[in-house]
């Protein structure tokens, strides 16, 4: 092999080895973060995004790395038992890359840095250790709420309007990663069944209408006054995503794509999950795995368009064809 071929297999082994293709289902973290601050995403946002994906594939070379073993048994054709990568090399990356991605929320600000640092923890500690514990689960989904909230830090200083959807976020990654805890042996067809049950839940209740912002009515227009019309006539915040006056208006466009997100993400994710509930294979529960990972495009879209913020969604969603090409390519699991 000359060197330019040598180089293409180079390159090969390090897209399979970080997962290029599941990177395209990280910006939409913390541009839904973002957006559920109802701030408009900025400088500093970029950088969040910057910092997850950095943070993300140090995540991916720590993995094999620890795997490393466990790999070379169970899938000798992987980057690193297969000699294509060398182990040094791959977590001298996930140092690299962890570094670089806390650099980076740095740069957004002390309230980006205070979420991107145990976000950092956290991966770390699920794949040195927590994976192969009962906790496993809990902690990717940990992570990947966090990373939905380091883009609501970054952009507007806080985190609590962005709570709700990255709960919902979680809700999914405990369930998907649930089932991968079986996807290169096969098993019980509960994890699966589970998740589909959570992809519908999901679904529905990012797909459905947001109820309508109240205003409390003036019991004596008498004695109405500017200041007390005004509180008055404050929405309250019945979804709980929002702070008080800031619900975003209903509009039927927002509504029809909202709807078809929702739509989107749970036949993303069902049908590869209901497979997989009626034969629990190895290769059926990696491919629910895959779409699960998949699936999280649609879903940051959603839960972006359920806060107001079309543009968001429709940017999230655009996402989707390059990583369902770039998957037939390179695995995402």
């Amino acid at each position: 092999m000359n060197a330019t071929g040598r180089g293409r297999a180079g390159l090969a082994a390090w897209a399979e080895l970080l997962r290029l293709p599941a990177l395209f289902t990280v910006p939409g973290d913390a541009l839904t973060g973002a957006a559920a601050t109802g701030a408009r995403p900025n400088s500093r946002t970029l950088l969040a995004v910057a910092s997850s994906l950095c943070l993300y594939e140090a995540g991916m070379a720590l993995n094999d790395w620890a795997d490393r073993t466990e790999d070379a048994l169970e899938r000798p054709h992987r980057p690193l038992p297969s000699g294509r990568v060398k182990p040094a090399a791959a977590l001298t990356a996930a140092g690299a890359l962890t570094a670089a991605g806390l650099a980076l929320a740095t740069r957004a600000g002390r309230p980006a840095l205070a979420v991107a640092a145990p976000l950092a923890a956290t991966v770390w500690a699920y794949d040195l250790g927590l994976k192969r514990t009962p906790a496993g689960p809990a902690a990717m989904a940990t992570a990947r709420a966090l990373d939905l909230l380091l883009g609501a830090a970054a952009t507007a200083g806080r985190v609590r309007p962005a709570v709700a959807s990255a709960a919902a976020l979680g809700t999914h990654t405990l369930a998907v990663t649930a089932v991968s805890r079986h996807e290169t042996r096969g098993g019980s067809p509960l994890p699966p069944l589970a998740a589909l049950a959570t992809a519908a839940t999901l679904a529905w209740h990012t797909g459905r209408p947001r109820p309508r912002p109240r205003t409390t009515p003036a019991r004596d227009a008498s004695r109405a006054t500017p200041v007390g019309d005004a509180l008055r006539t404050t929405p309250t915040n019945d979804a709980g995503a929002f702070p008080v006056g800031d619900a975003p208006r209903t509009t039927p466009v927002g509504d029809a794509l909202r709807t078809t997100l929702a739509l989107a993400y749970a036949t993303t994710s069902a049908r590869p999950l209901f497979h997989a509930v009626l034969n629990p294979s190895a290769p059926l529960t990696q491919r629910a795995v895959g779409a699960g990972i998949r699936a999280m495009i649609p879903l940051q879209a959603a839960l972006a368009a359920r806060t107001g913020s079309l543009g968001t969604a429709l940017l999230t969603a655009a996402l989707a064809p390059a990583a369902r090409t770039f998957g037939r390519k390179v695995s995402v699991t």
